[in-house]
């Protein structure tokens, strides 16, 4: 297999900050909309609409017994204008032990992208930073560690659901008081991120929309479709050039990724065109020895004419030093493309991606976006009948936080 000419990088800050984890909190029996969004706000006290997202909110009260836990509001000073209405109130778990949210009416065999959000913002005046515990089931899945008061930590995972119910259950240990901000379920195609399956499930690392220059641009519901979140990766323009579109980007309905078209109507390029792309994913700030490993995608789309000219952009695709395909890309013109990984690989402290131009090529390679997973072994158990059923649960055992010098990317000359 061809190996890569050694280079020599010069890593570029940026300035975007946020904390992503991956998992997910749920009870009861709601009924999903008309497009099979579950949105569910922990701690406040009426429903609403999202004015951002138009998205209808519940409270939790239908979702955890009603004598379970407290119900705050967080200081004013964390409340931005970007802060989401679900981020506003919480609910904490100062007492009990062992707190469960069941979330119901779902459909067996279907696929979900399950969602928690944890904004600390000092709801309980004390200014510490709580560390607990998240189950599924009666298996442990992940701790939730909060760094800062008014960062907003996220969970995420794609997964097959293989009953109509699933249990999140937060538990206290000697850290600090379990809280939550809110919940998400959104249905997903079944064709949608095809190693989800039956028996792996997809937890979110990274989700990065390159080329918007503002840090608060974030495309999520109804921009996407499925409600991703895709943050903005910021970078410099001395060394970057943003590219944007206008005019529509030809999508193919039977993708398997689907991005939104405002995700593919904006991408970077290295401003000297002798430059090539290298992304390096630290993935020492995860806990978990992933023995599955990890998966993703890279989304391309061509947003210069290149067809009068005698302009061409082609490059090769790396992964830690070797390259991923024998072919060179060549992102086409107004349609979104991919490339992902077809199964999982196995890394250690890092991952590097390189984008590196063919000897032919007279442009430096572009990306639109990028997402990383770690794929994770799912298991069928269920809790006690007691309880009044059984409910079968995906064991799901990583945390996932993502930190702005966790991507490092760089401007590679060779």
């Amino acid at each position: 297999m061809e190996q890569p000419t050694p280079r020599t990088s010069a890593v570029v800050p940026w300035s975007l900050l946020l904390l992503c984890l991956v998992s997910g909190a749920l009870q009861a029996r709601a009924q999903p909309n008309s497009n099979g969004f579950i949105s569910i706000d922990c701690g406040g006290p009426t429903g609403y609409v999202d004015h951002t997202t138009g998205l209808s909110y519940t409270t939790d009260a239908g979702f955890i017994d009603a004598d379970a836990g407290n119900n705050h509001n967080i200081s004013v000073e964390y409340i931005t204008p970007s802060t989401p209405k679900s981020s506003y109130s919480v609910r904490s778990f100062p007492s009990e032990t062992r707190n469960c949210y069941t979330l119901s009416s779902l459909v067996s065999g279907f696929k979900y992208l399950i969602r928690g959000e944890f904004l600390y913002g000092n709801y309980d005046d004390l200014n510490t930073l709580p560390i607990f515990d998240l189950y599924i089931g009666v298996n442990f899945w992940t701790k939730v560690n909060i760094l800062e008061a008014g960062t907003a930590v996220y969970t995420e995972a794609i997964m097959v659901v293989p009953n109509g119910s699933l249990q999140v259950c937060l538990m206290k240990t000697s850290s600090g008081t379990p809280f939550i901000s809110g919940l998400d379920l959104r249905p997903l195609k079944n064709k949608l991120y095809p190693l989800a399956n039956e028996t792996q499930a997809l937890v979110l690392l990274y989700r990065f929309n390159f080329g918007p220059t503002d840090s608060h641009d974030i495309i999520r519901y109804p921009l996407d479709p499925y409600d991703r979140i895709w943050f903005p990766f910021i970078v410099h323009a001395t060394d970057w050039t943003d590219m944007s579109t206008d005019m529509n980007v030809n999508a193919d309905v039977d993708q398997l990724f689907q991005p939104p078209e405002a995700v593919m109507q904006t991408a970077i390029t290295p401003r000297n065109v002798s430059n090539n792309i290298e992304f390096r994913l630290n993935l020492q700030s995860f806990p978990y020895n992933l023995g599955m490993g990890y998966i993703y995608t890279l989304y391309f789309c061509e947003l210069d004419d290149l067809s009068s000219s005698k302009a061409v952009r082609e490059y090769y695709i790396y992964k830690n030093g070797v390259l991923d395909y024998s072919k060179a890309y060549t992102p086409t013109y107004l349609s979104d493309g991919y490339f992902y990984s077809t199964g999982p690989f196995q890394a250690d402290q890092s991952i590097v991606i390189s984008l590196d131009a063919t000897a032919e090529s007279t442009l430096p390679p572009i990306i639109n976006a990028i997402e990383l997973f770690a794929v994770i072994a799912t298991t069928t158990l269920g809790t006690d009948e007691q309880d009044g059923a059984t409910i079968h649960l995906h064991e799901l055992k990583i945390v996932i936080i993502v930190h702005a010098r966790c991507l490092k990317l760089s401007l590679v000359s060779y």
